[in-house]
């Protein structure tokens, strides 16, 4: 299964059954599709975000992405029935603590790739955090 074709994601989304994939198969479908939205946030996709989300991928995941995998993980038809943050909130109980962090450090890694950082931006990774229900602390390592 090719991870761009986000398979457990959208079995989620079209909300029928979610056994299909594993974990493994969900944390990089929700890792991709969380950095390529947070790219495309502020209307803007800048070139380093795209190479950063590449460059995370690779170390997170082992997988190599493309542009266009990044772009069709963005796409807005995939969020027409239902927002990005309600789908985190009805995955976020299958990724472990250890996970969701990961998801939220490379979020910040590529909300700040292009240097200015927008008040979109920053919102969108508060509301990331809140569906994922991370803690201050968690992120903070205090806590697993």
């Amino acid at each position: 299964m090719a991870l761009a074709d986000l398979s457990s994601i959208l079995k989620i989304f079209g909300e029928s059954s979610t056994e299909a994939g594993t974990q493994e198969d969900l944390y990089k479908e929700v890792l991709l599709m969380t950095l390529a939205r947070a790219a495309s946030s502020d209307s803007n996709m800048a070139p380093v975000e795209i190479v950063s989300i590449q460059g995370i991928m690779q170390r997170e995941t082992g997988e190599e992405i493309t542009e266009a995998d990044i772009r069709k993980a963005s796409r807005p038809d995939l969020y027409e029935s239902a927002n990005l943050r309600k789908y985190l909130r009805s995955v976020e109980g299958r990724l472990d603590s250890s996970s969701k962090t990961t998801i939220l450090q490379a979020l910040a890694e590529v909300i700040k790739s292009d240097t200015e950082i927008s008040g979109l931006e920053v919102d969108y990774f508060n509301r990331v955090a809140g569906a994922l229900s991370v803690t201050p602390a968690e992120l903070a390592g205090l806590i697993e």
